[in-house]
């Protein structure tokens, strides 16, 4: 008779699990900050920093209110949402989806968070496509009649495929280019730094009231950092769940602190932070306010993004070139989110050539950014949050609730970590629930924030109550100290 603890239990993607030995790992500043610090610097995250449909949007309250609303996203994506996945990744030097067996269970950690992480790499593939193409469509419009769309297909297709075989040339190139929305936001900061001293909230409502007389009120202060909470954490949601992967190529607790500290929480104040002055400085002068307001009658709406304010701070020909090396520097990231997710598919669904299943998941992409429904960014990263929000907060839970340490994969589907996830992602998703099927419910702030706390709250309690499936030991090779 088997034992029933015995590691033949265990599904073969843990058992045949490697940690990343001390040899391959490296110092915080090599690995973990400039690779989370170029996921901010993409353009497609600091342009709509303070953009809401609500009057003067996220600087409805000034310029302090929305940098304190970026402030706290900044600790909590830092603390709540990346450390202790980080911390499991440098302790036991294994990949999120085996460290996640822990919370869901080993069979359960087979879907989630693995095959959900790849999933949802689709979702991002579309945001990327849908921006890059649009800002591409913006440079050569004036040199080649070809619809966005166009650019949307050729876009997706090559990114799916260089993500799945040409990875490797990517990441050479993706050394440089984050250098370039760098660049953009240091010019265009030193370019309106002038108007953010005399920049005042209730001249930019009143002028948003003129252009647009059916957006909602101006938020609150505590609506705009509801805002800005909702934005930045669940953009950041998947990102921080795979702080177990950056983790495993950290030498100690120093690296994982430090390369949160300055690679998420830092570069998130850097980056939204100046698009944030940038939009105040612009409508606090008065020469560009005035241009950027015929800009914004010609669009027929207010223009509230630090990209679109480009070619107002910087003028038209140079707007359209920055627009064109923005998209560029865009690329390297659609191909990771191929490669990530052909990763995923190739331990979850090892049965199937990762070209179909890949190719199945950038069609889908292409056709999310065609229609139009990957450049709603808000919702897009309410649907993240709301699905990795309570992933991370049961993983929270655990990890106090076992001193701090991995306790190894736990057999079949864990209780405690799918009951915690289905309430956290009900309580994460209500705000778009509500609008697709207009529901007269109150109002969720902050979202994935609350998905993260009910996550780790239910699980917690889940625990108590004993809704815990054993644990199974892994072989000798799969134990860290």
């Amino acid at each position: 008779m088997n034992n029933p603890d015995s590691p033949n239990q265990l599904p073969s993607y843990v058992t045949s699990a490697t940690p990343n030995p001390a040899a391959n790992r490296a110092p915080w500043f090599k690995n973990t900050a400039p690779a989370y610090a170029g996921i901010f610097l993409w353009f497609v995250f600091w342009q709509d920093a303070v953009k809401a449909g609500s009057l003067g949007g996220g600087l409805a309250q000034g310029v302090a209110v929305a940098l304190l609303g970026l402030l706290l996203s900044a600790a909590i994506c830092h603390a709540l949402f990346y450390l202790v996945p980080g911390l499991l990744g440098q302790q036991t030097g294994l990949p999120l989806y085996i460290v996640g067996t822990s919370t869901f269970g080993a069979q359960g950690g087979f879907i989630m968070p693995g095959f959900l992480m790849g999933v949802l790499q689709f979702g991002w593939l579309g945001v990327n496509i849908f921006f890059s193409s649009m800002a591409l469509h913006a440079f050569i419009k004036d040199y080649a009649n070809l619809p966005p769309q166009v650019l949307m297909v050729l876009w997706g297709v090559l990114a799916a495929f260089v993500g799945l075989k040409g990875i490797q040339y990517v990441a050479k190139v993706a050394t440089y280019l984050p250098l370039i929305p760098l660049a953009v936001l240091v010019v265009m900061l030193v370019k309106t730094a002038g108007g953010i001293g005399t920049f005042l909230p209730a001249d930019l409502i009143n002028a948003h009231r003129v252009m647009d007389p059916s957006a909602p009120a101006a938020l609150s202060s505590f609506g705009v950092i509801a805002l800005i909470l909702t934005y930045v954490v669940g953009f950041f949601a998947t990102a921080g769940a795979a702080g177990v992967d950056f983790g495993t190529n950290s030498r100690d607790k120093n690296d994982v602190q430090m390369g949160g500290l300055v690679g998420i929480a830092l570069a998130i104040l850097v980056t939204a932070g100046i698009s944030a002055l940038i939009v105040a400085g612009v409508y606090g002068s008065p020469e560009l306010s005035k241009a950027a307001l015929a800009a914004g009658a010609e669009k027929k709406s207010i223009i509230l993004d630090s990209f679109n304010l480009i070619p107002v701070v910087l003028g038209t020909p140079a707007g359209k070139w920055l627009a064109f090396l923005l998209a560029i520097s865009c690329f390297p990231s659609a191909c990771f989110s191929s490669f990530i997710a052909a990763n995923s598919f190739k331990t979850t669904l090892s049965g199937i050539n990762p070209f179909i299943s890949v190719g199945i998941g950038a069609a889908v992409s292409i056709l999310l950014a065609v229609i139009g429904w990957a450049g709603q960014v808000v919702p897009v990263f309410v649907v993240i949050g709301a699905s990795f929000g309570p992933i991370c907060g049961a993983m929270m839970a655990d990890y106090l609730l076992s001193g701090g340490r991995w306790t190894g994969p736990r057999a079949g589907f864990n209780p405690a970590g799918w009951i915690a996830w289905a309430l956290g992602f009900l309580v994460g998703i209500l705000p778009n629930l509500k609008v697709w099927f207009k529901l007269s419910i109150p109002d969720i702030p902050a979202a994935p924030v609350l998905a993260f706390i009910v996550g780790a709250i239910v699980y917690y309690v889940c625990a108590s109550a004993g809704l815990l499936s054993r644990t199974i030991p892994l072989p000798d090779k799969g134990k860290q100290g």
